[in-house]
């Protein structure tokens, strides 16, 4: 690999920005080291709302490659894909999922439609608008979730409830969605096994499948859903936190299972047309059935997080995935790219 010149862009955090905003410097700095250890060019830039004021920038800096972490911009993931937009237009490079596959996979709606289309399994949803959605989730657990956000916003035990009739459901979520500022929708609740897939393109451009990880649910009470929501993944003093391991081992009564997820994983980054890296979140029935929750193409790439020991327990050095990760955005033909 020759030597580049990389300007690692990521959204403004400011002094009073949550736990979970924060993280985005911790990636940076994990990511500015693994590119400086290669003796990479890297320059750091905070991208706000004000993209003329990027696109300045990125013009004074002429990156041949922008390692993209832009997570939010004004306050909503929901306009991640305007960082990537600037790009596109600029006609330069950049690491991660395209725009398109951004739109396609932040709008957790819009993604379990393409995977019905697609064949993939994904549990039964509604908006709240759609009368029949809502009447097949009756009589029966659902979570309520967050239509863009991501990181767990704003989820909690509360989250999981009890359907009884849809016009209470479309109720839920309009007071959710007001409360919250966010749109929401209700998602099946699959009461079952929790995992993590993470998957970094490859050399020859096919997706690599990490090995699975698993969410340790056993320490939680019988009343207690088991979910990994906005604490176990940010409050590193609260119970859900301490008491969510992840686990790479597994029995081998679960090799076909582990399989099945593998392969299901790749057709994500297939449908999805995704590059770089992703992770794909699982739940599996008491039947033992996968369901896809939802695929993340811009997973945490924390030192301490998912991503990371999966790469650990797959024998990846960081260093080597994080400069693999940029090789193959300089590798991405200009059709895809653009």
């Amino acid at each position: 690999m020759s030597l580049r010149k990389v300007v690692i862009l990521h959204n403004e955090v400011d002094l009073n920005a949550s736990i979970a905003d924060q993280d985005v410097i911790v990636q940076r700095d994990a990511v500015r080291q693994a590119l400086c250890e290669r003796d990479h060019q890297v320059d750091i830039l905070e991208c706000t709302l004000n993209l003329q004021h990027t696109a300045d920038q990125l013009r004074l800096l002429k990156p041949d490659v922008v390692f993209n972490l832009v997570e939010s911009l004004g306050g909503t993931d929901r306009l991640m894909s305007a960082a990537t937009l600037l790009l596109e237009a600029m006609k330069i490079p950049f690491t991660g999922a395209s725009t398109t596959a951004i739109l396609r996979t932040s709008d957790k709606v819009s993604a379990k439609r393409l995977m019905n289309v697609a064949g993939l399994p994904t549990p039964r949803w509604s908006t709240g608008a759609d009368c029949e959605a809502a009447t097949s989730l009756m009589a029966g657990r659902a979570i309520v979730k967050p239509v863009w956000e991501h990181a767990s916003f704003g989820m909690d035990d509360d989250s999981v409830i009890d359907v009884t009739a849809a016009a209470d459901l479309a109720t839920l979520l309009r007071n959710r969605s007001a409360s919250s500022g966010c749109l929401h929708f209700a998602e099946e609740y699959i009461d079952g096994r929790e995992f993590n897939l993470s998957v970094l393109e490859g050399e020859n451009g096919r997706p690599v499948v990490l090995p699975p990880a698993e969410i340790d649910f056993s320490a939680f009470p019988d009343s207690k859903p088991r979910i990994v929501g906005h604490k176990a993944k940010w409050c590193e003093d609260s119970f859900e936190y301490q008491q969510t391991p992840r686990s790479f081992d597994f029995l081998d009564s679960d090799s076909q299972l582990l399989q099945k997820l593998t392969e299901l994983a790749s057709a994500c980054w297939q449908t999805f047309q995704l590059r770089g890296y992703a992770r794909v979140d699982f739940r599996v029935d008491g039947r033992g059935v996968p369901w896809i929750l939802e695929t993340n193409v811009n997973p945490c790439l924390s030192p301490d997080a998912g991503f990371a020991a999966a790469l650990d327990r797959g024998s990846i050095d960081f260093i080597a995935a994080i400069n693999q990760i940029v090789d193959s955005a300089l590798n991405s033909s200009s059709e895809d790219q653009f």
